[in-house]
């Protein structure tokens, strides 16, 4: 255990609640510094882009700040690689209109079945107005992992883009997004990463990754409802951005066309700074494996991530051995406690004899709180063949859950018990 959970907690204003939050995947709870942030801005420096008074500068000021802070974050290159929207899906469907201006008929881009949604329709959509084939890559449904020989058959069509999600928002695996990366830029492909899933759990490396494309949203990392796209600068300014004549014409900003969500870019920064703390205070053990590479806030960030990472193999486990001791359970995806690092913790199931709506309403009358149906992962449920019935119920904990929330889950499973 690498996090002092009572410090932790406390960052949390919501977290005071008698409740136990394993919603997480579908949105975590806000972090103090990013509410204090948000409301600094509309307080202090609320105006619009680009005036020459003094609260318009001041709002410039926190958005260049936030757009380091998440450049830092991702490791990219520069600031102007990070462009932000209102979510991961939106701004998916504004960046495949622009890439699939670059497409012909007859081209190919490559799905896969383990992503949420909006990594698959924007594309597929994208791919018929253009008339591109779609190639789909399957996962094994033992064990949730994503079928590599599949995706080496998929590559050999030479596809004009890779979609493929870092972490699986319904079963929690962990793609090789590396090798998955190397595989596809050696046919000529782009990637486009979804780590919507993944930024709440570890750290992040869009240089290291050599991905083209990334794609997050803090409200899956402790903070406000805004998206952020990460791309390589030389790919942002080449493509066209559907933009009205008077927005910028360079990166980001030709890509952020109309006033943008500046509170909520504001809380981002907050968020990024809860990160800096959490470093700084209970990473000090990451320092020499990250302070070779990276130095002050970036170091600050990985050492964050590399704890909180670490903390939740802890409650992987913990949870996968209670679900598997809780009669009439069926868990879906990496079951194996020894493979924690293929995996977040976020874990889906059922419970024999029960819909997954009626166990999730049983649950919240427990004061737990889990999502049910297929979480915008329909590819997964569809090919589970759980969609039909309901879907499955799903987990996941964060680094501000604790191990006595998981026992109370598994106490409230064995009460509940089978039909």
């Amino acid at each position: 255990m690498t996090l002092d959970l009572s410090k932790i907690r406390d960052q949390f204003p919501s977290l005071s609640r008698s409740a136990i939050f394993f919603d997480n995947p579908g949105g975590t709870q806000i972090v103090q510094s990013s509410l204090d942030r948000i409301n600094e801005y509309l307080i202090q420096h609320n105006a619009n882009h680009d005036g020459v008074f003094a609260t318009s500068r001041q709002s410039d000021a926190v958005l260049d700040q936030a757009h380091a802070a998440v450049a830092d974050f991702l490791n990219a290159e520069c600031p102007e690689e990070i462009v932000f929207g209102p979510n991961m899906t939106t701004l998916t469907f504004q960046i495949s209109r622009s890439i699939a201006r670059t497409w012909n008929r007859g081209d190919t881009i490559v799905v896969t079945r383990l992503d949420h949604d909006a990594n698959i329709t924007p594309w597929v959509m994208a791919a018929e107005e253009r008339g591109c084939t779609v190639r789909w890559v399957d996962f094994h449904p033992e064990d949730g992992t994503l079928n590599m020989e599949d995706l080496a058959l998929a590559l050999e069509s030479k596809p004009r883009l890779i979609a493929v999600g870092y972490a699986s928002n319904a079963l929690g695996t962990i793609n090789p997004v590396m090798k998955i990366t190397e595989m596809a830029h050696n046919t000529g492909a782009l990637v486009y990463i979804d780590a919507v899933q993944h930024a709440p759990h570890g750290p992040i490396d869009v240089q290291e990754l050599s991905c083209d494309f990334l794609v997050c949203s803090a409200y899956k990392f402790f903070g406000p409802h805004v998206g952020m796209l990460y791309g390589r600068y030389g790919l942002l300014d080449e493509l066209t951005a559907y933009r009205v004549r008077p927005a910028p014409a360079d990166p980001p900003g030709k890509f952020m066309t109309g006033t943008a969500n500046h509170e909520g870019m504001a809380g981002v920064l907050g968020t990024l700074e809860y990160f800096e703390w959490v470093g700084e205070t209970f990473g000090e053990e990451y320092e020499a494996e990250y302070s070779g590479r990276f130095s002050d806030r970036k170091l600050r960030l990985k050492q964050s991530m590399a704890a909180i990472r670490d903390y939740e193999y802890d409650l992987s486990r913990v949870l996968l051995d209670i679900l598997a001791e809780t009669p009439g359970v069926t868990v879906y995806g990496l079951r194996d406690t020894d493979r924690v690092a293929e995996r977040v913790p976020t874990v889906s199931f059922n419970l024999k004899g029960w819909h997954p709506r009626e166990l999730a309403e049983d649950l919240d009358k427990q004061d737990i709180y889990i999502w049910d149906g297929n979480y915008y992962a329909l590819a997964v449920t569809e090919r589970l063949g759980v969609e039909d019935s309901g879907g499955m119920v799903r987990v996941g904990p964060v680094h501000y859950n604790t191990v006595e929330e998981i026992k109370r889950l598994g106490e409230v499973l064995g009460m509940i018990g089978v039909h």
